[in-house]
Order: C-alpha cells, then sequence, then structure tokens
C-alpha cells in the first residue's frame, strides 16, 4: 500500500490497516494474545530496530500504539490552541525518541491487556475524528502550519495511524509464526 497524500486515503489506509490488525488478534486465541513473545536469538540477532528486544507482548504493542496516537492528538490539539509544542516531547527529540519509546514501555507494565485494547480502539477513534476536521490542503499541503515545520500535517497522521498499523502487524506475525514452531 502506498503512502496516502489525500485526506481519502489516509482515512482509508488508517481505516483498513486497523481492520487489518484487528482482525490478526481476533484471529489468535486468548493464549496467544497474552502469551509472552518468544522471538529466538537468531532472530533479534538480525534485527536492527530496538522494539523487537523492547515490547515483550501483544498489550505493549497495542500500548505503543495508544502512546502514539496520544503523542499525535496533544500535538495537534497544543499547537492549535496556540500552545507551542513539538511532536516528540521535551526532553527527548527525533534522535533520542527510542529513549521516550522505553518509557511508554514503563509506564504501561502495569496496564492490562484487555485495558490496552479498549484504550487503542479510543484513541483510534479520536485521531480518526481529529483527521476528519482538517481539510485535505490543510493535512497535505506544506505550511500550513508553522508548527508541522517541513513537514505535512497529514503526514504526522500517516505515521501516527496506517504506518504504525503496519509495524504492528508484521511484530504481531512474527509473535503468530512463533507460536506456532
Amino acid at each position: 500500500m502506498s503512502r496516502a497524500t489525500t485526506k481519502q486515503d489516509l482515512i482509508e489506509a488508517a481505516s483498513t490497516q486497523f481492520e487489518k490488525l484487528w482482525k490478526i488478534i481476533d484471529s489468535m486465541t486468548e493464549e496467544e494474545q497474552i502469551a509472552p513473545f518468544r522471538f529466538s536469538e537468531d532472530f533479534l540477532s538480525k534485527q536492527k530496530e530496538v522494539h523487537w528486544r523492547r515490547d515483550k507482548n501483544l498489550r505493549d504493542v497495542l500500548v505503543h500504539l495508544y502512546e502514539w496516537h496520544q503523542l499525535l492528538l496533544n500535538w495537534v490539539k497544543s499547537n492549535q490552541a496556540g500552545v507551542s509544542k513539538p511532536f516528540i516531547p521535551e526532553p527527548y527529540n527525533w534522535k533520542t525518541y527510542q529513549q521516550m519509546n522505553v518509557g511508554f514501555w514503563e509506564k504501561h507494565q502495569n496496564t492490562l491487556y484487555l485495558q490496552s485494547q479498549i484504550m487503542l480502539k479510543e484513541s483510534h477513534t479520536e485521531v480518526m475524528a481529529l483527521i476528519e476536521t482538517f481539510s485535505g490542503d490543510e493535512l497535505f499541503s506544506k505550511k500550513i502550519f508553522s508548527w508541522t515545520g517541513t513537514s505535512t500535517l497529514g503526514s504526522y497522521c500517516v505515521s501516527a495511524t496506517a504506518s504504525h498499523y503496519d509495524w504492528a502487524m508484521k511484530k504481531i506475525k512474527q509473535h503468530i509464526k512463533t507460536q506456532k514452531e
């Protein structure tokens, strides 16, 4: 699927990928849903991204998606209200955001799996409602909002939705594969 460049494409991609994510999750047994990830050391040694070791179960993946929704929602709402905030909150930046992700992971170690499902479904609905409030030009034309810098608002929305859902599905599919081995 190509990266969305229009409002309609964004809405369709985010909705479709979210539905696919839940189809995968719903196809899993309860045991698979709550089982810890058991990626082999051989597999992990070939992965460059730190998230393969950070996330230990499906709950960790769902709360990660939830927290990135919160980043988007808070960033847009603050800047619309005239409170200038970067997308990645201080003290983090685009070079250190992996540490922020670890903080999200730590924050949710006592979040129940079922609660993570509810949180993610609610935040997805909030993000989709937020997207609806913007025109196609506001989402995908550069320099509409000073606070989006050299990117478009839509690119942040794609990253927090469809692209992140793709990431989650790859990880969950690897978990399912590992469970069957």
